[in-house]
């Protein structure tokens, strides 16, 4: 027996057991890691650069791309150190981080998706006080609320999480740590209680936020199918499925990944599961954007259009030339 004082690391659970399955998933990892990387990358690049982005949607998009970076980078590069070097293990500090920094993300996420369900709604069923609800300084404010608000959230569950005396080992049922899985190894009834509170009181705005969602798409979708021309419909679906998917994605896999019921439970089950909601919406999320947004797909496109050309006259032009010699290129005195 031990408790949270003595307490140096934590047990992760193993993807296999056998060394081939193991490299195989540090490979696969490594392959959807990179892809999610590369994609946010594009969105963040052509949010910033293309001013046809700079609206209170691009604005959005990057800080949702940003959770999604955040979310990947918090619990895959352990899970591929793990599979490489066949290891198990995670600090007691670096389990503690890893909490709070995915919590930090998901909720932050979730946030931003309830914010641009918002605008979604303004900008379709209130067209006329768009500029004035949905102006540049509205949107900083209501990003700011959102990742200072689940900032917050993210700290105070994880020290109440971590402030728990842990007695039942260091096994985690979980590829990362999550707060289920270290309430199930602590000791104290009271202060159980107290993290179970707080999560149903999370739980409670979280479904607050989601009731939000619903009676925006039903207003939204009202209001889309008053349109007299089918290009005005295809036009505001268009903006409204992508975000509608991500939606779907975010919260399907998360609702079954807590709410599953206990007979179909299994180790296996469980990893998928966990992976689903935490590695597969972050990754295929700039995949769904940029399918339905034409003007995101036009600025990527002319993106690395401009890339390619540039790296190509530099490449095949003369070391003199002004756009390939720095030296060359500044102005004279």
């Amino acid at each position: 027996m031990s408790n949270s004082s003595s307490l140096t690391q934590f047990l992760l659970l193993a993807f296999a057991d056998r060394r081939e399955l193991q490299l195989l998933h540090f490979w696969l990892f490594l392959a959807i890691s990179l892809a999610a990387l590369l994609a946010n990358g594009l969105i963040l690049s052509a949010v910033a650069c293309d001013h046809h982005l700079h609206t209170p949607m691009g604005f959005f998009l990057l800080n949702l791309s940003l959770t999604d970076l955040g979310c990947i980078c918090t619990t895959v590069p352990k899970a591929m150190h793990n599979s490489l070097w066949d290891t198990t293990t995670i600090s007691y500090t670096g389990c503690a981080a890893q909490l709070f920094f995915f919590l930090f993300f998901v909720l932050a996420e979730y946030s931003l998706l309830t914010v641009m369900c918002y605008d979604r709604y303004v900008a379709i069923c209130k067209p006329l006080h768009y500029g004035t609800l949905l102006g540049s300084r509205a949107c900083a404010h209501m990003a700011a609320a959102a990742w200072a608000t689940e900032f917050l959230s993210a700290l105070l569950h994880t020290a109440s999480t971590f402030s728990l005396p842990l007695c039942q080992g260091n096994a985690l049922g979980q590829f990362f740590c999550e707060i289920p899985h270290i309430l199930k190894l602590s000791c104290s009834h009271s202060g159980y209680l107290r993290e179970i509170v707080l999560l149903m009181f999370s739980g409670c705005l979280v479904f607050c936020c989601f009731i939000f969602i619903i009676f925006s798409y039903v207003q939204i979708f009202r209001a889309v199918l008053r349109i007299p021309s089918q290009q005005g419909q295809h036009k505001a679906f268009s903006t409204c499925l992508p975000h509608l998917a991500v939606v779907s994605l975010f919260v399907s896999t998360g609702i079954f990944s807590q709410l599953k019921p206990p007979s179909i439970s299994s180790t296996s089950l469980d990893l998928v599961v966990s992976v689903l909601y935490s590695v597969v919406p972050p990754s295929l999320n700039p995949l769904i954007y940029s399918l339905r947004n034409q003007e995101l797909k036009d600025a990527i496109r002319k993106m690395m259009t401009g890339y390619f050309s540039g790296a190509t006259t530099c490449l095949f032009s003369s070391a003199e030339h002004s756009l390939c010699n720095p030296l060359l290129a500044q102005p004279a005195f």
